[in-house]
């Protein structure tokens, strides 16, 4: 069985509170949910964790070894963090970026992730449906390199 980590960075925890314009009405555990199903349909065990805090993400990453494959909404830290960048730069596993908006049509400074460049992909502007596409995307990256 396979082990996938799904990680929810700062303020993802308000979501169905905050701006459903931008960031729809789930909440954050109807979204662990959906792709906990899409987990188990194909044989694997999702972990999942949300924070605040960009060190806690960081040890996230660093202790990641064990996982198949990450799910990874930085929120606000893909435009901000070197640190978070460099953390999944030194992990070997797929890393699917995520954002519930389209961040490169909003405000100048969240057109640029510093993620982007060390993921396998990233899917922006889907609302909760881009997890489920991440999903699929990570099954695809781990049937890939079994190949």
């Amino acid at each position: 069985m396979k082990s996938w980590l799904l990680i929810n960075g700062p303020n993802l925890n308000m979501l169905g509170q905050r701006d459903q314009s931008h960031y729809g009405n789930e909440t954050l555990v109807d979204i662990e949910d959906m792709v906990r199903e899409i987990a188990s349909a194909n044989d694997a065990y999702l972990d999942v964790g949300q924070s605040n805090h960009e060190g806690e993400i960081i040890d996230w990453f660093q202790n990641a070894m064990h996982y198949d494959g990450i799910i990874f909404n930085p929120g606000g830290y893909a435009h901000t963090s070197v640190a978070i960048r460099d953390a999944v730069e030194m992990i070997k596993i797929p890393v699917i970026e995520v954002h519930l908006s389209n961040i490169h049509n909003r405000e100048t400074f969240r057109h640029h992730s510093y993620l982007s460049a060390v993921t396998s992909g990233q899917i922006v502007g889907f609302g909760a449906l881009g997890y489920k596409l991440a999903a699929y995307a990570l099954i695809d990256q781990l049937n890939e390199r079994e190949r």
